[in-house]
């Protein structure tokens, strides 16, 4: 992800970013993607198979054999940060 932020773009390519973390690293992912669209105005397009983790995002864009099936806003969008003070706190290493 530095390597993609160095040279400050206006577009984030994520393709399933989440696809092999657990549960409190892949909101952490989606807190820093959320951050960087709400600060830095990064528009961030997101590829993954997870619905929730598409929950994120400001909109859905569903497509099948190469098609849009569909394109909508996430009317419940989740907000990652919330989420993270949610849960219980790490466990010291």
């Amino acid at each position: 992800m530095a390597r993609a932020l160095i040279n400050n773009p206006s577009i984030l390519l994520a393709d399933e970013p989440t696809g092999n973390l657990d549960t409190r690293t892949s909101i952490e992912v989606m807190d820093i993607f959320q951050r960087l669209n709400r600060e830095r105005g990064i528009t961030v397009l997101l590829i993954t198979h997870e619905l929730d983790i598409a929950e994120y995002g400001s909109r859905t864009v569903a497509f099948r054999d190469g098609l849009v099936t569909s394109d909508r806003p996430n009317t419940r969008r989740r907000l990652a940060q919330d989420e993270l003070a949610a849960l219980p706190a790490a466990a010291a290493s």
